[in-house]
């Protein structure tokens, strides 16, 4: 399996930035980690290992991203405008260089994003917000609305909201999206959301699935027996689903 490491300086992030690359050709895939975790943590999970037979055949090449949620969304030295402000930079970082980096690699059109858990956010936030850059997004174990408590899971927001936060919280903007080149966009992609029956964030996900297909948007949704929150289920799910 074809694997290279790629560091570079972000004028985005102001900061240097790591990924991880798996494959040499098929779907690009852009691969969040989950919460606070790190872009090679799905390879030390197995997860990678669990795609191995369609990485190695040029179906997927898989495009493991850094995050910086600890400087973003779980920053509590911040102030809140300041956390979403970041996570926007985190955004431009990957519309601006990650996708460069894509498009030097991978000489096909398509391209998804996926995630597990905070990745799911970050996975199915990009795509339902640029859908004309993407073909297919992958939600599992996700949570789609940051701002408020979900038992143990506090509001990363703490209370603080304006237009920014609202139209980073799929959640939230869905029911209200009216655009019809946006939504048009939005209806050609694959959209699949899993998680576990016993998960927190389980009602969250069914209310999105529900808000897309109130919007005529198709989505394929999938529960899980038990929690199903922790990658030894992940390594299950990703090969039917990314």
């Amino acid at each position: 399996m074809n694997r290279e490491y790629h560091k570079w300086f972000s004028q985005n992030l102001q900061r240097d930035m790591e990924l991880l690359v798996f494959g040499h050709a098929g779907r690009a895939v852009i691969f969040f980690p989950t919460r606070m975790a790190r872009f090679y943590d799905y390879e030390n999970w197995g997860i990678i290992a669990s795609l191995s037979a369609q990485i190695e055949n040029g179906e997927l090449q898989i495009f493991c991203v850094d995050s910086i949620d600890g400087e973003s969304f779980y920053n509590g030295e911040v102030f809140p405008s300041v956390r979403i402000e970041r996570h926007l930079q985190y955004e431009r970082y990957l519309l601006e260089e990650v996708l460069s980096l894509i498009y030097q690699k991978n000489n096909g059109d398509y391209i998804e994003t996926a995630g597990c858990s905070m990745g799911a956010y970050h996975a199915i936030n990009l795509a339902l917000k640029y859908p004309w850059l993407f073909k297919k997004a992958v939600g599992i174990s996700g949570r789609y609305d940051l701002t408020y408590n979900i038992g143990d899971f506090r509001d990363l927001m703490d209370g603080f909201h304006n237009d920014r936060v609202y139209f980073n919280m799929p959640a939230q903007y869905i029911a209200n999206l009216n655009d019809d080149q946006l939504l048009s966009a939005v209806r050609n992609m694959e959209i699949i959301l899993a998680v576990g029956e016993t998960d927190p964030f389980l009602s969250e996900n069914q209310h999105l699935s529900n808000l897309l297909w109130e919007k005529g948007i198709p989505n394929q949704f999938y529960t899980w027996e038990s929690n199903a929150h922790r990658p030894h289920y992940w390594r299950k799910m990703a090969p039917m689903y990314i």
